[in-house]
């Protein structure tokens, strides 16, 4: 059946999407772990006086916990999605940091930005939703600055073959548009685009106790409160999802992943 024009308008991440994902991860995020598994990414980076991209920045938790608590000089957030860009400004406004924290809504493709203005591009599990991981390869150094740093979050898969029945029956589940790569294929696109020192950290075993314990939430221990929040049946979907998701991350073939890489 083919979209109405209001359907194909929706966006992955409305107010109802938002509300059940910050009432589970956090105010802000939109992906697991929250300030802690930011910090995590980032803790090896000397913030001062550094200028931030955070691509796909969603509500605005990353960026604004990291303009909240690194001497960075300024944080830009982009996404596509409106929704969430204007609760990221709204947001950033709130708490006093429209003069270090502003937030940019553009078309997927090239970056809305200047060539070099960048010294650090930071992200967290919003990449997998570009399937050309070369083009984004080269935006992301194109941004950069010389000597610039890519500090990044994302869900990966654990290979580059057809995903397994499990797999495809979880990311169906999702329904986010994941366009899913494997660690060897993010380290080919980014040394493809000229970055050095290209490594890739698994966290699958993180997320896959972190994902047991969300379960047991959504089931038991908070699924009253989810459910006065979001509705009976939009819980009960995210169970079965998450349910799906749990076995692939029990397999490895859903591998959430850290990735660093340099521009010289």
């Amino acid at each position: 059946m083919a979209q109405t024009a209001e359907e194909a308008q929706k966006p992955d991440y409305d107010e109802h999407a938002i509300t059940f994902l910050e009432l589970l991860w956090g105010k802000g995020h939109l992906s697991p772990g929250g300030t802690d598994e930011v910090d995590r990414i980032v803790a090896d980076i000397d913030f001062a006086g550094l200028r931030v991209l955070d691509i796909g920045c969603g509500s605005g938790g990353n960026a604004l916990h990291l303009a909240r608590t690194r001497s960075l000089k300024t944080i830009v957030g982009f996404d596509v999605e409106g929704t969430v860009v204007e609760v990221a400004t709204r947001r950033a406004r709130e708490e006093g940091f429209g003069d270090r924290a502003s937030f940019v809504r553009a078309d997927p493709g090239r970056l809305p930005f200047d060539d070099g203005v960048f010294d650090l591009v930071f992200s967290k599990d919003s990449l997998l939703h570009v399937p050309d991981k070369d083009a984004l390869a080269a935006e992301i150094y194109r941004v950069l600055a010389p000597c610039g740093q890519v500090a990044v979050g994302d869900w990966m898969i654990g290979h580059d073959g057809p995903m397994s029945p499990e797999m495809a029956a979880y990311v169906a589940a999702e329904d986010l548009g994941f366009a899913m790569g494997s660690p060897d294929r993010y380290r080919t696109a980014m040394e493809g685009a000229g970055f050095t020192d290209v490594r890739v950290i698994s966290r699958n075993p993180w997320y896959l106790e972190r994902a047991r314990a969300e379960l047991k939430e959504l089931k038991h221990t908070r699924y009253a409160e989810f459910c006065a929040a979001c509705g009976k049946d939009y819980i009960d979907y995210q169970i079965n999802t998450w349910t799906l998701m749990i076995s692939v991350l029990e397999t490895g073939e859903h591998c959430p992943s850290h990735l660093f890489a340099r521009k010289p």
